[in-house]
């Protein structure tokens, strides 16, 4: 794979901005999108596969500064997220297909902070 599942992440920061009280499960929102592809696309994809890579974003994203832990005034138990600024921006981009074809373009890198902070913000905003 030479990018990412720019759908699995999109799920992943929506779960994020809004488990307050809640832990974060990506192996959960994992199987939910699987199960939500299935019933619209005759592949399957391999749900071990997925749930993986799940926990793969979830750190990438922890570590990259797209999600921060949820402080406790806000619903935090020590294992969920909010969205930082750069998670509402590349949440924002993953509601765009503009957004999305910017940030294939980079690729692998399209995650790395610096590259992805250099991205023009034209994508519109997304509204969901």
């Amino acid at each position: 794979m030479t990018g990412y599942n720019w759908d699995l992440i999109e799920n992943l920061l929506r779960h994020a901005q809004s488990s307050g009280g809640e832990s974060f499960k990506p192996r959960e929102y994992a199987e939910q999108l699987a199960h939500q592809k299935s019933t619209i696309s005759t592949a399957k994809p391999n749900l071990d596969d997925l749930k993986k890579l799940a926990c793969d974003y979830e750190a990438l994203l922890l570590k990259a500064d797209f999600i921060a832990p949820r402080p406790e005034e806000r619903g935090g138990n020590g294992e969920n997220f909010v969205l930082t600024d750069r998670g509402q921006r590349l949440l924002n981009m993953l509601g765009s297909q503009q957004g999305r074809e910017q940030l294939d373009a980079k690729g692998k890198a399209a995650l790395v902070p610096e590259v992805f902070d250099s991205l023009p913000a034209t994508a519109p905003m997304a509204s969901h």
